[in-house]
């Protein structure tokens, strides 16, 4: 159970959180704002901070004392007192600014040998782009306008994390795509924000179905289907044998018996998702027609090439048959 100290410490948070986003708005609104407000918010800020630290400690120390390690016994600590939602909030800030070392590398987070990632990104990049610039703009404006100093600094730093966490948005869902492993389970993502994982079993049917509805990025129906949606729509929909739990963005958790999510190959997507894994001793027949005849229907993968590990079809991956040598058999 909560002591009074620690719900104290939580209820300190939800209110200097906002305090301190509402001045942040503020001042990058334009907002004319005394040095004795933003003396006292701060001193708020600091407060809080030092509250927590001496709500924590106690607990961290009692932990260590209890037989744990240094690392779980701080996050046994921040579990007590920082909320869920500002925990995954904090823990996704950090993975975004992460994601931007991984992009800049040209990699993929956790993408295992074997498995099909499919981008979720094209409808939403023009729309972070143009946020990028507004960022941008904005903060090169405010730099040239704005004449106090210390706002200036302010606002100088604040544009640019803005600018950069922007990036770091993007980032994040490019660089943590849908998976579909080699065993053929799913693997739904959205950037650092949302991450469920579906085994193979569970998946009875997979196909093509663009809706478009208007909400957020996560939405349960009364019929209990999840939408993972991409500006407002989802490509592919997959019906699965049971309900599956599933975590929001902010903490709150759910179950969901139907999955709609956006993929921008949507017939590769479920192209993978209707193949079934390899057996020892089994006939191996080609799942995909061949990348390479006139009469596929079906278009290539993500990267344009056949899927790794695809048997040869038999309409023109056929190898050439051995001939003779000319005179061989004659008398």
């Amino acid at each position: 159970m909560r002591t009074t100290a620690q719900r104290a410490a939580r209820a300190a948070l939800w209110v200097a959180l906002p305090a301190e986003l509402a001045l942040v708005v503020c001042l990058v609104g334009g907002v004319r704002i005394t040095g004795a407000v933003l003396l006292a918010v701060e001193a708020l800020v600091v407060g809080v901070l030092a509250l927590e630290a001496a709500v924590m400690w106690p607990l961290y120390t009692a932990r260590r004392r209890a037989g744990e390690g240094r690392r779980a016994a701080a996050s046994s600590a921040v579990r007590a007192v920082v909320p869920v939602a500002v925990r995954r909030l904090m823990v996704h800030e950090l993975r975004a600014l992460h994601s931007l070392g991984v992009w800049s590398v040209r990699r993929r987070h956790r993408i295992p040998a074997g498995a099909l990632p499919f981008s979720y990104t094209e409808p939403q990049t023009g729309t972070m782009w143009v946020l990028f610039s507004a960022s941008v703009l904005e903060t090169v404006v405010l730099a040239l306008v704005v004449p106090w100093p210390l706002v200036h600094l302010i606002l100088l730093v604040v544009g640019v994390y803005g600018t950069v966490f922007v990036v770091a948005l993007h980032a994040a869902c490019v660089t943590r795509p849908h998976v579909v492993e080699a065993d053929g389970s799913l693997r739904l993502r959205y950037g650092a924000l949302f991450d469920l994982r579906v085994p193979a079993p569970l998946i009875t049917a997979a196909r093509v179905e663009r809706r478009y509805d208007g909400g957020g990025l996560v939405r349960v129906d009364e019929n209990g289907g999840l939408d993972l949606a991409v500006g407002s729509g989802t490509t592919v929909t997959v019906e699965l044998a049971e309900p599956v739990e599933f975590v929001r963005p902010l903490g709150r958790s759910g179950s969901a018996r139907t999955l709609r999510f956006h993929a921008d190959d949507p017939r590769a997507a479920v192209a993978a998702l209707s193949r079934k894994p390899l057996t020892p001793g089994a006939p191996v027949t080609p799942p995909y027609p061949c990348r390479g005849s006139r009469r596929a229907r079906t278009p290539p993968g993500p990267t344009g090439r056949a899927y790794e590990g695809e048997p040869p079809c038999s309409c023109c991956c056929r190898p050439p048959k051995e001939r003779p040598p000319r005179g061989a058999g004659l008398p």
